[in-house]
């Protein structure tokens, strides 16, 4: 049974991060695709979108980039891309990748449209999504695909966009402007029923994320509220995309644990099971991690309690153990930082290092980490307070981020 693992980093073949965020999930011939925003570590900038594939959305094979860098336009030189989407043409069987392009200082958006002839890619950059024949200049963004194969652009403030049936142009205005102070919209349908998600806009800081409902793409959308408990944070993540899952005909949702500076090795991603009952739908618990048969959280047999809590810059600790998976638990709060964790072998030969964010604005107390997959054997687990912690800032001055650089670890266990 494979476990889905949430708000932790989850790794590769090679034992690299994946590194793929504003994230959206395509299944075809029983695999799953994640096409994502590739970060590095500092400088918010375009670097590309990868494309991971799995079987049993635990174990990932990095598929490679699937669309680089260009060399100038709407995707070169010093350009945003953010928010990738992958949807399938039904009239031209070809893979259309819809996303946010835009300036540095986020002052020239842009939908941009790329095609491929196969799912993983590359795909080839073919210019701006166009409306009456002018770009559609948004930025926050999602699709959906209804019943019926049509296939939509969702965008911030509540814009829906249907678009050619060769999915590179928009060609008819649904709704607009429903959702005023919306961002990051993700929809699914249900019993004739239209779901869509959006967060409120606090930069990369999580917030209480909420839903409309209609009957018609043209509306009228009525405002449901929250679909996770209030003052959660949306689970401290931000929606993303919703995608059907075969096995259990229920919508998963995906969201974003954003982690600057440190997007590359420190974001994370939420995937949950959404409840719908009476035209309602509700995430109502925050799972670290269940499976796709049961969609239950699941347990660990034994859990060895330790005491860990230090902001003070290369302080660390050390484990031995035994085994071939090794699992960290603690809190993350308004005062964390980051933590790098090492496993060494017993001879102190480095295998493998994680960088751990311990910070949210709303405290938690659950899973941090779970090592990639080891061959059984004697294994040593380090844990340094890296004296570093989330900062970022809106265009206005606003600061966000943690008051302090606390790394807190309260138990382990082992596989």
């Amino acid at each position: 049974m494979a476990t889905i693992y949430n708000g932790i980093p989850w790794y590769d073949q090679n034992g690299d991060t994946v590194n793929a965020h504003g994230a959206c999930i395509l299944k075809e011939n029983e695999k799953y695709y994640l096409f994502g925003e590739y970060k590095t570590n500092g400088k918010n900038k375009y670097i590309g979108f990868s494309c991971y594939s799995s079987e049993n959305l635990t174990n990932w094979y990095f598929e490679g980039l699937a669309l680089p860098p260009q060399k100038d336009g709407l995707l070169g030189g010093e350009r945003i891309g953010e928010r990738v989407k992958v949807v399938k043409s039904k009239k031209t069987g070809k893979y259309v990748m819809l996303m946010h392009t835009d300036s540095l200082d986020y002052n020239d958006p842009c939908i941009g449209v790329a095609i491929s002839d196969t799912i993983a890619g590359e795909y080839s950059f073919v210019g701006p999504l166009l409306y009456n024949g002018e770009p559609v200049k948004k930025w926050d963004m999602g699709t959906f695909v209804d019943d019926d194969g049509e296939t939509y652009l969702l965008t911030h403030e509540g814009y829906i966009y249907r678009l050619s049936e060769d999915c590179t142009e928009a060609v008819e205005l649904m709704s607009s402007e429903f959702a005023p102070g919306g961002e990051s919209p993700a929809m699914f349908k249900k019993d004739g029923v239209y779901y869509i998600m959006f967060s409120n806009k606090t930069s990369w800081e999580r917030n209480d994320n909420y839903y409309f409902t209609a009957e018609s793409l043209y509306g009228p959308w009525e405002k449901r509220g929250l679909f996770c408990p209030v003052g959660s944070l949306t689970h401290n993540s931000q929606c993303s995309f919703v995608f059907w899952e075969d096995k259990t005909k229920s919508p998963i949702y995906i969201g974003d644990r954003w982690s600057f500076p440190r997007q590359g090795s420190s974001a994370t991603l939420v995937i949950l099971p959404i409840k719908v009952a009476n035209g309602e739908i509700s995430i109502p618990e925050y799972m670290e991690r269940w499976s796709l048969e049961t969609e239950e959280q699941e347990s660990f047999e034994t859990v060895n309690p330790i005491n860990f809590k230090s902001n003070v810059k290369g302080d660390s600790f050390e484990i031995e153990f035994s085994g071939s998976k090794v699992y960290l638990f603690g809190t993350s709060d308004n005062n964390g930082g980051y933590a790098r964790v090492e496993i060494l072998s017993d001879k102190g030969e480095s295998i493998h290092t994680s960088v751990i964010d311990f910070y949210s604005l709303v405290e938690s107390s659950a899973l941090k980490y779970a090592s990639p997959s080891l061959e059984k054997n004697d294994y040593i687990l380090r844990i340094t307070v890296m004296g570093e912690a989330g900062e970022w800032f809106k265009k206005d001055g606003t600061r966000f981020g943690s008051d302090d650089v606390y790394v807190s670890v309260s138990a382990y266990a082992v596989k």
